[in-house]
């Protein structure tokens, strides 16, 4: 329990601001309809980030003691002041042509205009995070150092023939799938914000090897896994991928801006909470193919990402196709435990 200790109180500040800011925009019951709403939310940035918490777990374990507070402060300062409130304001200026400071005003006096403008750029969005988990799910899966295979003859197989560089041009063709799906005039933003994705997620391998002085040979996966700037980054740009994902569907409960930012933000003390008693406690040792589970789930909500740009899937299917994965994994690795004390 120590390991959500800060979390409980930060929701209780949280909390507390939500209670405050419903109050002073409609009474009592303007109050406890906020503070239920932010509990909601918080629920659903948990159920949809839990297979983010556990790819975080993976590649922080490995990580000395120095980087790894870094990112579980700094690095949930930028995960709940930076993607949860202020990328979505970044992309609606960028949008609109308006400054910061006028997208705020929007956002917090016509929310229903902020979100007509948010929901307008979900194909680009959903293009670059398409990309970017795409290549966090297929590196996993092509990683031929990679000695415990969940599903055997099909990872050792494509992890035999599997390169960096095939990952690459896996995702610059679902990109131009994606392409394909959405009206002509969008076209153009959408291969181009994929791209951007694809190139976040090679360049963040190179500026690893560069900064630490090791050989930048290409090798992405190795460059994350020695932790330093490049795998901060790394960690980062991941957690804005799966952030959008939440801020799009919050839309959907409520379009009040302040109470969405609450609400993603107890998530996400949640989400880092998880990944330090994961760290701590050696569980991704003791369910061995729990990694391999959040990174399957990662993959299926890059291809719903994709798919989101024509068609319309619901917040449910994302958050529960990622704990199916999440469970099934456990339920095997439970099993592999078993047979060992057998033997």
């Amino acid at each position: 329990m120590k390991h959500f200790r800060i979390s409980f109180i930060v929701t209780i500040v949280l909390m507390a601001c939500a209670g405050w800011w419903g109050y002073n925009h409609g009474g009592l019951g303007a109050a406890l309809t906020a503070l239920w709403i932010t509990g909601v939310l918080g629920v659903m940035e948990v159920s949809l980030s839990f297979d983010n918490a556990v790819v975080n777990a993976s590649v922080l374990k490995d990580w000395n003691a120095f980087w790894q507070k870094l990112f579980l402060t700094v690095g949930i300062i930028v995960a709940v002041f930076g993607m949860r409130l202020l990328f979505p304001l970044a992309i609606v200026a960028a949008a609109t042509g308006l400054g910061m400071t006028d997208v705020w005003t929007m956002a917090t006096t016509t929310p229903d205009e902020y979100s007509k403008h948010l929901m307008g750029v979900h194909e680009e969005v959903s293009a670059f995070g398409g990309a970017f988990l795409l290549l966090v799910f297929l590196n996993f899966l092509f990683d031929e150092e990679k000695d415990v295979h969940w599903i055997h003859w099909f990872e050792e197989k494509v992890g035999k023939y599997g390169t960096e560089s095939l990952a690459v041009l896996l995702t610059l063709l679902a990109v131009l799938f994606c392409v394909g799906l959405v009206p002509e005039a969008k076209q153009f933003s959408v291969l181009y914000s994929g791209v951007i994705g694809i190139a976040i997620y090679v360049a963040v391998g190179w500026i690893s090897g560069l900064l630490e002085g090791e050989e930048s040979d290409g090798e992405v996966g190795k460059a994350i896994q020695r932790g330093g700037i490049g795998g901060f980054l790394y960690l980062e740009v991941l957690d804005a991928s799966f952030s959008f994902d939440g801020v799009i569907g919050a839309f959907a409960i409520t379009s009040d801006v302040v109470v969405i930012m609450l609400g993603l933000a107890i998530g996400a003390m949640f989400v880092r909470s998880m990944t330090v008693y994961l760290v701590h406690r050696g569980t991704l040792d003791e369910f061995i193919y729990l990694e391999h589970g959040a990174h399957y789930a990662i993959g299926i909500l890059a291809l719903i990402m994709f798919a989101s740009v024509k068609y319309h899937i619901a917040e449910w299917v994302t958050g529960l196709s990622g704990v199916a994965f999440i469970v099934i994994s456990l339920w095997s690795s439970v099993r592999y435990k078993r047979q060992l004390v057998a033997q």
